[in-house]
């Protein structure tokens, strides 16, 4: 057997590939991916699975008596979707053997560097004891402010922190398309690099059953391929589709291949790629800063290029970095707190706010 070109994949299971119209779960499609993943692993791929439906597969097995503002909804379904959404999981594994277990995270647990590194211990512990994971985002807990846009958002942080190979987003079309896919003349982009402005053809519209919709999944693609990570989002209804991707290259298979770039970027440099979310103050810079800090050249970011420091954070929070007009183009993690930042504003020996080393540049 020839070697796979990945061997550690996350993939992500999209709400309308698990459902059928009516928002019951489909089972014959849960158990071909089920199929697939178990083949993949007899392949020795470690897979992370991402899966939503635990709202939609709630709300098709309840019929509420009373009207439910969204929130509440959104919990009751979620709590009692997901208990029949992780059992179906688990009967579908064990008939191939197989074990798969649980997580269930919020945004939150991503904010701070420690909750972060918890979650990476105990999927990394899954991987390495045959484990498939099966994570989804805890929609009983969430905060409306701090949940994620969908789970393809929450797939690019899972295969971002857990350092995999490539990350296959499957959704109920093939991928990226020049315009409506539904419309005659809109054609398949098959290959898109950083250089790409494929997004100018994309839609806002949203899938019926999730919260996201192409734009998300081309944005998030986007600065997951830019971390080294391969990116691939595909149609989850067509047949065998994993393999095809993964083991059968040879067999062409219609998708959109998001190239990674040729230097991955570094563990802490993910999370704070990843971070924008949790940013405690903000730091403006002057145009001298701006420009040495989108430079080819490594660089930290000085005292000497800081005109101002907005709110306050503590030394190892995430800061957001914005040009004097106040548009965002980097995130990092301060070296010292908001009032020692205030001192030295404009200082030309002080040490760095930023160092390199904990700087994403957007």
């Amino acid at each position: 057997m020839s070697k796979l070109k990945y061997n550690r994949v996350a993939v992500k299971i999209g709400s309308n590939v698990l459902t059928r119209p009516d928002g019951s779960l489909d089972f014959t499609r849960m158990s071909a991916i089920v199929d697939q993943i178990a083949d993949l692993r007899r392949h020795g791929v470690k897979v992370i699975m991402i899966s939503s439906g635990a709202v939609a597969s709630g709300r098709s097995e309840l019929r509420l008596a009373q009207n439910l503002d969204s929130v509440s909804a959104r919990q009751l379904y979620s709590a009692v979707g997901q208990a029949k959404l992780i059992n179906r999981y688990f009967e579908l594994f064990r008939e191939h053997g197989m074990a798969c277990g649980q997580i269930l995270t919020t945004k939150e647990n991503f904010s701070t560097r420690r909750h972060y590194l918890n979650q990476r211990h105990c999927m990394e512990v899954m991987l390495d004891n045959d484990v498939i994971p099966i994570v989804n985002e805890n929609d009983t807990v969430s905060v409306t402010e701090l949940m994620f846009t969908d789970n393809d958002e929450l797939s690019g942080l899972i295969a971002s922190m857990m350092d995999m190979q490539a990350l296959i987003i499957l959704s109920n079309i093939d991928g990226v398309y020049t315009g409506d896919p539904k419309l005659p003349g809109s054609e398949l982009i098959t290959d898109i690099r950083r250089s790409s402005d494929a997004e100018q053809y994309i839609s806002e519209s949203r899938s019926s059953l999730g919260r996201g919709g192409m734009i998300t999944k081309y944005r998030i693609a986007t600065k997951v391929a830019e971390e080294g990570i391969a990116v691939m989002i595909a149609n989850g209804k067509r047949p065998n589709i994993l393999l095809d991707l993964l083991v059968n290259t040879s067999q062409e298979v219609p998708h959109t291949l998001f190239h990674p770039a040729d230097t991955p970027a570094s563990g802490m440099k993910k999370w704070i790629a990843h971070s924008e979310d949790f940013a405690k103050g903000r730091v403006i810079i002057n145009d001298g800063a701006v420009e040495a800090l989108r430079s080819p050249a490594r660089a930290s970011l000085l005292p000497v290029g800081i005109i101002a420091i907005e709110g306050v954070f503590d030394e190892g929070d995430i800061v957001k970095v914005c040009d004097r007009n106040g548009d965002a183009i980097a995130w990092g993690r301060a070296g010292y707190n908001s009032a020692t930042a205030a001192e030295t504003i404009g200082q030309r020996d002080a040490k760095p706010l930023i160092h390199t080393d904990y700087l994403y540049i957007d």
